[in-house]
C-alpha cells in the first residue's frame, strides 16, 4: 500500500469524536437535564449510575469518586494504610498506582511483572512480603486481569488485603468473574480515554465488604455521613452529577464497545499471521479463562523505537505505555531501587507499543496499520 493511501486513511489513536457523534443526542439531553436541575454534587444522577454500574463490577456496594487516582487513595485509607506500612505493587504501571501509596507515607515494595501478560508476577510475591505488608495492588493492565487466584491465595495466607487496580479494565473478566469483585476493594477510572470514559475525571470504588463500604462512603465525603459531623479525616472526592449523567448514557454501550475492541484485537492477530509478522511482533496474550477489555492493544516489537518512528512518518498513531519503569523514576529514588532490579518491567518499557484499538476502527484502517508494520520489517531485512 502506498504512503499516499496510508495518509488518506489517517486517523487518531483514539477517536472520541466518532464515539460522541454516535450518542450525541443522548449525551446532550443527559447533560441538559442536570443543568436544568442545578444539582451538581452527588444526588439522583450519581445514585442511579452507581446502581446501574454494579453488574460491571460484580459488587453489592459501589461509590463514585473524583478520579481513579482518588479511588486508589481512598481504598488504601479505608484499609488503614499509613506510615510504616508496606504495599506491594508492580513497577510497570501508571504513576497513580504508586502515587497513592506514597501520599500516605507508606512504602512501596515493587514486584516484577510476568513477561507474557505485563501484570504482576504472582510467584514473586512471597519473597516481597514482610511483617509490615498491609496490602497488595495487582494492576489489570491494558484491560487484562492479573492472575488473581494465586495472588488472593498468597494474600489470604498472610492476612493481607488485595486492592484491584482496575482503572483500565472495566468489563474485563477473570474466570467468569468481573474484575474489581475479587479483592477487598476494586478501583476504576473514568478518564476520557478509558473504555467507559467521562468528559473529565471520574472514578469508582467497588466492594462486597459492608464495613469497608461504609468507610469508603464516609471517607469520600470529608469523613462525614451527617452534615457538620466528622467521624474520621476523609477527603473531598465525589463524582460530579454531570459526569454521572454522561457515564449513564455510555454505560448502555459499554458491552458492545468492548466487543468491538475484542473483534479488532482478533483481527490484528489474523493480520499479523497474514503478513507473517509473528517473528517480529508479539500480540498481547489472553489466557484461557480471561476476557480482556482491551483498553490498549499493546504489542512487543523488535526495534520498537524505529518502528514507531516509521509508523509516525506513515501517519499511523501509536503510544508507548510506559517508557520508564517506575522504580527508575526520580520521584521514587528514596525507595533505593536501581536499573536492573526489575528486568521484565524494564524490558517491557523498551519493547511495548500500543496500536489503535478503539471500537470505531474500520477494516481498512486495521489493515493499514499492519501493512505499515510489515513494510518496516521488510525494509529492515534488506
Amino acid at each position: 500500500m502506498a504512503t499516499t493511501t496510508l495518509r488518506e486513511l489517517q486517523f487518531p489513536f483514539l477517536d472520541l469524536k466518532a464515539q460522541y457523534a454516535s450518542i450525541r443526542d443522548e449525551v446532550n439531553a443527559a447533560v441538559s437535564k442536570v443543568l436544568e436541575s442545578q444539582h451538581f454534587i452527588m444526588g439522583p444522577e450519581v445514585k442511579a449510575f452507581e446502581e446501574e454500574v454494579k453488574p460491571q463490577t460484580g459488587c453489592k456496594h459501589v461509590f463514585g469518586c473524583a478520579s481513579g487516582s482518588d479511588a486508589l487513595l481512598l481504598a488504601l485509607m479505608a484499609l488503614g494504610v499509613g506510615p510504616g506500612d508496606e504495599v506491594i505493587a508492580p513497577p510497570f504501571t501508571f504513576i497513580a498506582t504508586i502515587g497513592a501509596i506514597e501520599r500516605l507515607h507508606a512504602r512501596t515494595v515493587f514486584v516484577d511483572i510476568d513477561p507474557e501478560a505485563f501484570n504482576i508476577a504472582p510467584q514473586q510475591l512471597t519473597k516481597a512480603i514482610s511483617a509490615k505488608t498491609k496490602a497488595i495492588i495487582p494492576v489489570h493492565l491494558f484491560g487484562l486481569s492479573a492472575d488473581l487466584d494465586p495472588i488472593l491465595q498468597t494474600a489470604a495466607k498472610h492476612n493481607i488485603a488485595v486492592i484491584e487496580d482496575a482503572a483500565q479494565a472495566i468489563g474485563a473478566r477473570y474466570k467468569g468473574k468481573p474484575v474489581g469483585s475479587m479483592g477487598a476493594i476494586g478501583c476504576f477510572s473514568f478518564f476520557p480515554s478509558k473504555n467507559l470514559g467521562g468528559a473529565g475525571d471520574g472514578g469508582l470504588l467497588s466492594t462486597n465488604n459492608p464495613a469497608l463500604a461504609d468507610k469508603l462512603n464516609v471517607l469520600r465525603q470529608h469523613g462525614s455521613r451527617t452534615k457538620y459531623k466528622y467521624e474520621i479525616v476523609g477527603i473531598n472526592s465525589r463524582l460530579d452529577a454531570i459526569q454521572a449523567a454522561i457515564l449513564r448514557v455510555k454505560l448502555r454501550y459499554l458491552d458492545s464497545w468492548n466487543d468491538a475492541r475484542r473483534r479488532n484485537a482478533d483481527r490484528y492477530r489474523q493480520l499479523f499471521a497474514e503478513f507473517k509478522l509473528n517473528d517480529w511482533v508479539k500480540a498481547p496474550v489472553e489466557p484461557q479463562g480471561y476476557r480482556s477489555a482491551y483498553n490498549q492493544f499493546t504489542i512487543r516489537a523488535k526495534n520498537r523505537d524505529a518502528l514507531r518512528a516509521h509508523l509516525q512518518n506513515e501517519g499511523i498513531p501509536t503510544e508507548i505505555y510506559y517508557p520508564h519503569s517506575l522504580h527508575t523514576e526520580p520521584a521514587f529514588a528514596h525507595l533505593g531501587y536501581k536499573q536492573g532490579d526489575f528486568p521484565e518491567s524494564e524490558k517491557a518499557c523498551a519493547e511495548a507499543l500500543a496500536l489503535p484499538i478503539f471500537p470505531e476502527l474500520r477494516e481498512s484502517q486495521l489493515r493499514a496499520v499492519v501493512q505499515s508494520v510489515a513494510d518496516f520489517y521488510k525494509q529492515s531485512r534488506k
